[in-house]
């Protein structure tokens, strides 16, 4: 059992659940306004449905099955793809004959790490090609800010941690998710409530460090990346995933991509203004929504609702706990709390509806765990505040997953360079 069973807190797995499609990946057909290498499209398409034959293959990508037979043939000379002879494949009924030879990927072929820095627990995993968690590591973390060497050597320890519980499959590259700005083209992490100073070589340092390559990105950016390549957004082109933690984040998945703004530095919802001269924020700006809904919001409220200083030793995760316990006792105070978080939820969704207008929007993050931020009242207030279209609103779907699905996120997010690199180039 790993680490993170014992801790009761498991990924999303490939296949996982009564009607999860297997493989891993995006399962909608690749957009015509993001051309990839045909070979690479042909990997991908294999990976996210576990298995395909060559014909479904030449369907799915409307291609002709002598071009899917070469470039098969090539992935396989690669070690990329291998032939699983009279294996049944997903969705065919059993017959007479034999059933078409299938194509799988080799998930050994290669391994990535995928790492999330938080503010209480960093939290790692290694896994194989196709996407299957083969070791984890969560490491509790000393508070405040630590300063780019001090959060490097913790990054070193964790992929360490990994190669340790997994010497046999050694990463080819990790992926980093942390709060913050964050350039994820770049690899600079302009400001983050984790790291002292400001326009950090973070990717850098963390290369230099590890010899391997390193990928970054915001966090919320990873948990995107870990719903379009392992969970309810595998199916679906276009949706936000809205994060309720230390902070508020967001990600938003644009026809099949992630979308990431000009500079990779876009869609920070914790940080657009919903008051004018407003609640401060750790940002140092005043009327932020996350200084109205972010965990540091709830606790300085609690403090004057509960009648406790904040300077009385009790840790901030402590002081949310007794106000979410009185408020399901009943307590008027702490149930006014969570309702007013609730209306500034409504307000910051009703945005991204009204803007994006994504089929779905998925809640995400440790604070989902606290009801009062999703009741009907909040959707119905979030409905009322979004144009009227006559059609139906956008679903909202809550994921109260744990600290591991933010490193399989990470995951993905070096799965996705590690295949770019492998398969983007032309042959």
């Amino acid at each position: 059992m790993t680490e993170a069973e014992l801790l009761g807190d498991v990924p999303i797995r490939p296949g996982s659940g009564a009607d999860a499609p297997p493989g891993c990946g995006p399962l909608a057909p690749p957009s015509p306004r993001n051309p990839k290498p045909l070979r690479q499209s042909v990997f991908e398409h294999v990976r996210a449905q576990g298995r395909a034959a060559r014909a479904d293959i030449a369907r799915a990508l409307s291609v002709s099955a002598a071009s899917v037979t070469a470039l098969t043939a090539e992935l396989i000379a690669l070690g990329l793809l291998r032939e699983v002879g009279g294996a049944p494949l997903e969705g065919r009924e059993a017959g007479r004959g034999r059933p078409p030879v299938a194509l799988e990927i080799v998930p050994e072929g290669r391994h990535v790490a995928g790492i999330k820095l938080a503010e209480e627990r960093h939290s790692a995993a290694l896994a194989d090609f196709g996407g299957r968690i083969l070791a984890d590591a969560i490491r509790p973390t000393a508070p405040g800010r630590r300063s780019l060497a001090e959060a490097v050597d913790e990054v070193a320890a964790l992929v360490a941690a990994l190669r340790e519980r997994a010497p046999h499959a050694p990463p080819q590259a990790v992926g980093i998710g942390l709060s913050g700005l964050v350039d994820h083209a770049t690899g600079e992490v302009a400001w983050s409530p984790l790291l002292e100073g400001s326009a950090l070589p973070f990717r850098a340092a963390c290369e230099d460090r590890l010899g391997l390559p390193v990928h970054i990105d915001n966090d919320a950016h990873v948990l995107t990346l870990a719903e379009l390549w392992f969970g309810a957004g595998r199916a679906i082109s276009d949706f936000a995933v809205v994060t309720i933690e230390h902070g508020v984040g967001m990600g938003l998945v644009l026809d099949g991509r992630l979308f990431r703004g000009t500079r990779g530095m876009g869609l920070e919802l914790g940080h657009t203004k919903v008051a004018l001269d407003g609640a401060l924020c750790r940002c140092g700006r005043r009327g932020c929504l996350e200084a109205y809904l972010a965990d540091y919001a709830l606790v300085r409220e609690a403090s004057t609702a509960l009648g406790r200083s904040l300077r009385a030793p009790q840790t901030p995760q402590a002081v949310l706990e007794t106000l979410y316990a009185e408020a399901k006792r009943g307590h008027e105070a702490a149930r006014a709390i969570f309702a007013r978080a609730g209306r500034y939820l409504a307000l910051g969704l009703s945005n991204v509806v009204q803007v994006f207008d994504p089929a779905l929007v998925i809640l995400s993050g440790e604070r989902m765990r606290y009801d009062f931020l999703y009741a009907e009242e909040v959707m119905a207030e979030m409905r009322a505040l979004a144009l009227p279209s006559g059609r139906e609103p956008a679903r909202v779907e809550v994921h109260a997953w744990g600290d591991l699905v933010w490193a399989q996120g990470a995951v993905a997010l070096a799965l996705g360079a590690v295949t770019d690199e492998t398969l983007g180039r032309a042959p």
